[in-house]
């Protein structure tokens, strides 16, 4: 089995590769950001940890934890962002880890796991490879703008909080461009996989 472990900063457009991946090469793949979502549902370990830090202000009606509010408040404080990563993240590999075993198990050719923070907790420890998901920042921008309604501001302030282009390509095992189409992005993911042997479905 081969895992790949996938990053690159917003609106760089890593959904369409993992979709790909997925449906050209029969990839699993598993999204850290899908892994945090159920780590902090209502009574889990994180969701106590949370509430208590952040307090009621961020939960619904329901009692569930508002991932737009939470999401406003951590980024504009890069030190309370600092903390939800901090408890948040080191669970997301363990749950990974954990799907990597079951995988193996079962012979999976290909196993990928998207994270932003991939570099940062070092996943180069337990991947074959990283690849980064490079993107103009422009049409980054444009991407958010129209697919989430962000503001230019509020992409700034994300893209502020993220890894710069050259910390990416220096941790980076391969570069994959995005910019262009996406028949070329598919291009240089197929050739890159050849080279691993792995064969598409």
């Amino acid at each position: 089995m081969k895992t790949i472990g996938i990053t690159g900063g917003v609106g760089s457009g890593k959904s369409e590769v993992l979709r790909f991946l997925e449906e050209t090469y029969g990839a699993v793949v598993c999204e850290a950001d899908k892994m945090a979502h159920s780590l902090q549902a209502y009574g889990t370990y994180c969701y106590e940890k949370i509430v208590e830090y952040f307090g009621e202000e961020i939960l619904t009606p329901e009692k569930e934890i508002d991932r737009k509010r939470l999401g406003a408040v951590v980024f504009s404080d890069p030190g309370k962002l600092q903390f939800l990563n901090g408890l948040i993240h080191p669970e997301v590999k363990k749950c990974f880890l954990k799907q990597m075993e079951e995988e193996g198990r079962r012979e999976t050719p290909l196993l990928i796991i998207e994270a932003a923070l991939l570099l940062e907790e070092h996943y180069e420890e337990i991947c074959d490879e990283l690849w980064y998901i490079y993107t103009e920042k422009d049409i980054r921008i444009c991407r958010l703008k129209e697919a989430r309604g962000y503001t230019e501001e509020r992409c700034e302030e994300i893209m502020q909080n993220q890894n710069p282009d050259e910390v990416f390509r220096a941790k980076c095992d391969r570069v994959i461009d995005n910019s262009g189409s996406f028949e070329d992005t598919k291009r240089q993911i197929e050739e890159i996989l050849k080279k691993m042997e792995i064969q598409s479905r």
